[in-house]
């Protein structure tokens, strides 16, 4: 009698004609981006970067990138998963036809970007518009305004590559700038509304860099956020910042237009009474978890008063929170009666300081989109031109909004994978096998019923043709 002695079965392994497609979860991404007429807007926008002639025009080119991108590819020779799907992701250009239109780009830079922007914009109204009442565009007012993050981070460079230089932690490569939305707990994930490619010795808190972004970011917005005379419509915006971005100048610039910020300030040396106030809890208010609850061991106050804000916009408050030190934290000079204090300034139209604080803190999600930004192609920036990048960059944000978007629009309130990150989805869904039959002469593409996740497809894909028929009726050229 043989014994099995292997931790996993041993097979024989051959190889078949049969129609297999990996990765065929990724329909999902490809049903939603003809739904938002992705081809007719890329041929509208970005047609000159494609010869008149040629068979692979720019939504093939960049659809098929980010596609490749949100499924898990790094290089564009990762193309090769999707062309080894060709019943399932089409006909896929070839590595030198994608060489050939980036060098297009290159030729003529400014362009691309401009075209490629009204191209996200369009696709960002369409999809807020099928979002229907999460659209954030409609639940975006003075009192609970669309949060806009602004966040620098590093992207290391394995080779020479132009524009690169050393970074502040001793590395070498890029600090590109990402402006990003926070939809909410409970609302997805957010999405990126700009990704600015800098040198990595570009500093974290200059102003003009500041400045460039948001212009960028805002730019990005639906017309619901502007008025009758195509001006921003500030109120409904918040911008919320680290203390890089607490400089006079962009607060400033940002109180100009309307626009809300909520930005971490450096503590400034503490005066003697504020210690009897951090142990006297009588003048704080206690501080607020993400869910809206009072904690015991935190506490906020309104200290505009004591410290005395110069040259700052009208309107700005500075915020105080104390808590005690975290086990294991490295205690400074700022830290008072053993409770660590933070700062931040808002110009908020609302007092309660424990919401404001609150609010504040959630900034660390911006982390986790700059992290996902990074995993569908922001980490390996592949070209040696740095324009080339700055546009591999751009597509990298179109692979993240796309699955964005999937969660805005076509999940239901509730659902386990609207708040899921990239890594989950590709391992959970993208990543599930399917086959290509002909049945009656129509092919068809067959999941297994035991797939971890055959219902969040079946889901996904059921709520993508219902939305692809709205979108038809109200307007047919997307048809």
């Amino acid at each position: 009698m043989s014994k099995i002695t292997g931790v996993f079965p041993s097979l024989p392994v051959a190889t078949t004609g049969q129609s297999l497609v990996s990765h065929a979860g990724l329909k999902v991404v490809t049903s939603f981006v003809d739904t938002l007429g992705f081809r007719g807007l890329c041929e509208d926008r970005l047609g000159q970067f494609v010869p008149s002639g040629a068979r692979h025009r720019p939504g093939t080119i960049l659809g098929s990138l980010a596609v490749m991108l949100a499924g898990g590819g790094d290089h564009v020779s990762d193309l090769d998963i999707l062309r080894a799907g060709a019943g399932v992701f089409g006909k896929v250009a070839s590595n030198a036809t994608v060489s050939r239109f980036f060098e297009r780009i290159v030729t003529n830079p400014e362009l691309f970007s401009y075209g490629f922007a009204t191209l996200m914009r369009e696709l960002r109204s369409r999809a807020w518009e099928s979002a229907a009442e999460r659209n954030p565009a409609l639940t975006a007012t003075a009192l609970d305004p669309l949060i806009v993050d602004l966040d620098a981070t590093l992207v290391t460079s394995h080779s020479d590559k132009e524009r690169v230089a050393g970074t502040y932690k001793g590395g070498y490569g890029f600090a590109p700038f990402i402006a990003s939305i926070d939809y909410g707990t409970g609302n997805g994930t957010g999405e990126v509304l700009a990704a600015v490619l800098r040198p990595g010795n570009a500093g974290a808190n200059s102003a003009d860099d500041h400045i460039k972004v948001f212009t960028q970011a805002i730019a990005q917005l639906p017309d619901d956020f502007y008025d009758q005379d195509g001006q921003l419509i500030g109120e409904k915006v918040l911008v919320r910042t680290d203390s890089a971005g607490a400089s006079r100048k962009f607060l400033h610039y940002l109180s100009s237009l309307g626009v809300q910020f909520s930005v971490s300030y450096p503590v400034p040396v503490m005066k003697a009474n504020m210690v009897a106030w951090i142990n006297d809890k009588q003048y704080w208010q206690p501080a607020l978890d993400q869910d809206g609850d009072d904690r015991s061991n935190a506490w906020v106050i309104n200290a505009t008063d004591v410290f005395r804000l110069t040259d700052y916009p009208p309107g700005t408050n500075l915020y105080l929170r104390a808590e005690p030190l975290h086990p294991g934290a490295q205690a400074t000079l700022l830290d008072m009666d053993g409770h660590r204090v933070t700062a931040f300034l808002t110009n908020s139209p609302r007092w309660h300081g424990p919401a404001l604080d609150a609010r504040h803190r959630a900034r660390g999600r911006c982390e986790n989109r700059i992290k996902t930004l990074k995993n569908t192609g922001l980490g390996k920036l592949p070209f040696f031109d740095f324009h080339a990048n700055q546009a591999w960059a751009n597509i990298a944000a179109l692979a993240m909004n796309l699955v964005s978007w999937l969660q805005l629009t076509a999940l239901p309130t509730g659902h386990k994978a609207r708040c899921w990150d990239i890594k989950r989805w590709r391992y959970r869904l993208f990543a599930t096998a399917g086959k290509l039959i002909t049945r009656a002469r129509q092919t068809r593409l067959l999941i297994a019923d035991k797939a971890p996740e055959a219902g969040t497809i079946t889901t996904l894909l059921a709520a993508t043709a219902e939305l692809k028929t709205r979108l038809r009726h109200r307007a047919p050229h997307l048809a």
